[in-house]
């Protein structure tokens, strides 16, 4: 089962990182000014992740494939890593919505 694991980067501000159940990222935060805009991220996440349309599939500069997760409103609320294939970026998409729906968080600034 997945988890969300939430940190704070040297800047003060928090993010969350979307693990699976074998401790691999795949899918990563922008920066929060505070805890609860960061737990409202996760919670985006879980919702959106369900949502095909949701999953904008990009491609790097330097041709590796990747993808977004985005709200409602278009703004983007998790990244992924860079993939090897498009094969891979979707086996990442659908390793997404298998673990975020059902999450547990792991707060690490407590």
């Amino acid at each position: 089962m997945g988890k969300f694991v939430i940190t704070k980067r040297a800047n003060g501000e928090f993010q969350f990182n979307l693990k699976a159940g074998n401790g691999q990222t795949i899918l990563a935060s922008e920066g929060y000014t505070t805890k609860a805009a960061c737990t409202n991220g996760i919670e985006s996440v879980k919702k959106n992740s369900q949502v095909d349309e949701r999953f904008d599939k990009k491609e790097a500069k330097n041709g590796k494939p990747y993808f977004n997760l985005k709200a409602t409103n278009g703004q983007i609320i998790g990244t992924s890593e860079m993939y090897e294939s498009t094969a891979s970026r979707d086996n990442g998409i659908a390793s997404v919505k298998s673990n975020a729906p059902e999450a547990t968080v792991d707060d690490q600034t407590a």
